[in-house]
């Protein structure tokens, strides 16, 4: 499987990874490296996330990383990341690219 992040979900660890920055750099770096090695794993277990309730297309889902939803689309041999939010946050479904 191949794992590609839309520009949208680097943006947005980025914004995440400047907040967290604000009080403490390192645990900034140490997140954004973990978040990045958490997804991975969905290249062995592409349905290893629930089906996104918001949405409920089996093609689109979601895992956890602490209070983050990472977002994603799988594709034939493809796993697109679609984008990071906090949980409590509301989910646009622009923000996935669907219809």
């Amino acid at each position: 499987m191949k794992l590609i992040w839309s520009p949208f979900a680097h943006q947005r660890i980025n914004e995440i990874a400047d907040y967290i920055a604000t009080d403490n750099l390192e645990a900034a770096d140490k997140w954004v490296n973990s978040i990045y090695d958490n997804v991975r794993r969905l290249m062995d277990f592409p349905e290893s996330g629930r089906v996104v309730p918001e949405v409920g297309k089996d093609e689109i889902r979601e895992i956890f990383f602490g209070d983050y939803r990472i977002i994603y689309g799988i594709e034939k041999k493809q796993i697109k990341i679609f984008t990071v939010r906090h949980g409590k946050q509301i989910l646009p479904t622009e923000d996935l690219g669907i219809e």
